[in-house]
């Protein structure tokens, strides 16, 4: 015979106060909760059935979800899953849908018409392309040049959907008539995620360097639905992952050597493994070497071979 006990389903009240509610991001996006499984009850739960009887005594949940993030063993928050009703701009959407971990099904402009929204620029938002990092941005362009760009964003994008109605109305396919939109259009997808790779998307997309549109998602998603479902995880994420500082071994060996007042010590040893290399009397660019220094002055700690 069966056994008759019955599982009683998790449930988080915070999260459950939220559920399809939209939270707006950028000019005409949003973010909204369409549903969950779990908790960081059953990330615990997942961990102590592996652990075997007897470890509640010995952890309690805040510090064995801390253990499970500091030393990276995942399979429990696979436990987790929550579902999202996202709306996007398309660029910002191919981006996102690089993170290959998640269930999606996505509106589309083959059986509708195209979301009649873009994602628009205000004349002191166009950023400038960065000079030492070929995909990021840095800085503003401001005064004429960034009004006379918005004003010509607005008349190219009032175009691009006036020829594509155009199409529609003479009896185009909508497959067809939609080649020439722009990649602002805004489209919508459900998004179904397990808390893993949902903290893997979370690290890469809330992290400074990601693109300033993507990661007003992802901030979203992080501060105001994970950290309601599942505040001992986000906690843990925020410390162990988000704002951690990761050191390889050379960097390691090369930051105790500065810690010892070992400068020349530390510069040779940078040398040794390629961070520095010389055009004439100025240093190349190394992207390695500028992350080390980074994390150097993070840590109020002297660049042994900066002037500064």
């Amino acid at each position: 015979m069966a056994n008759s006990n019955k599982i009683k389903r998790l449930e988080v009240p915070g999260l459950n106060q939220i559920l399809g509610i939209s939270f707006k991001v950028l000019d005409d996006g949003f973010v909204r909760l369409i549903d969950y499984m779990g908790s960081d009850e059953s990330v615990v739960q997942a961990a102590r059935v592996s652990y075997g009887k007897g470890t509640k005594k010995i952890h309690q949940d805040r510090g064995l979800i801390r253990y499970l993030m500091r030393h990276r063993h995942t399979t429990p928050f696979e436990m987790c899953e929550i579902k999202f009703h996202v709306r996007v701009p398309m660029d910002c959407w191919r981006q996102w849908i690089r993170h290959r971990t998640a269930s999606v099904n996505e509106y589309s402009t083959r059986y509708s018409e195209a979301i009649d929204g873009v994602q628009l620029t205000e004349k002191n938002q166009w950023r400038e392309q960065s000079q030492g990092n070929r995909q990021g941005s840095t800085g503003f362009i401001t005064g004429k040049v960034g009004t006379e760009l918005t004003k010509k964003e607005n008349e190219f994008l009032n175009q691009s959907r006036k020829i594509y109605q155009e199409r529609l109305n003479a009896g185009v396919a909508r497959e067809q008539a939609r080649k020439d939109l722009s990649l602002s259009t805004y489209t919508e997808a459900y998004w179904k995620i397990n808390l893993h790779n949902l903290l893997h998307f979370l690290a890469l997309r809330m992290d400074d360097h990601a693109q300033f549109e993507i990661r007003s998602y992802a901030n979203v998603i992080g501060q105001e639905i994970l950290s309601r479902w599942c505040p001992l995880t986000w906690e843990a994420f925020l410390d162990y992952r988000l704002h951690s500082v990761n050191l390889s071994q050379l960097e390691q060996e090369i930051i105790k050597a500065v810690a010892e007042n070992e400068l020349k010590t530390a510069e040779s040893l940078a040398e040794k493994f390629g961070l520095l290399s010389y055009d004439g009397i100025k240093l190349k660019r190394n992207r390695e070497r500028q992350e080390l220094e980074e994390k150097l002055r993070f840590l109020n700690l002297k660049v042994p071979w900066s002037k500064d």
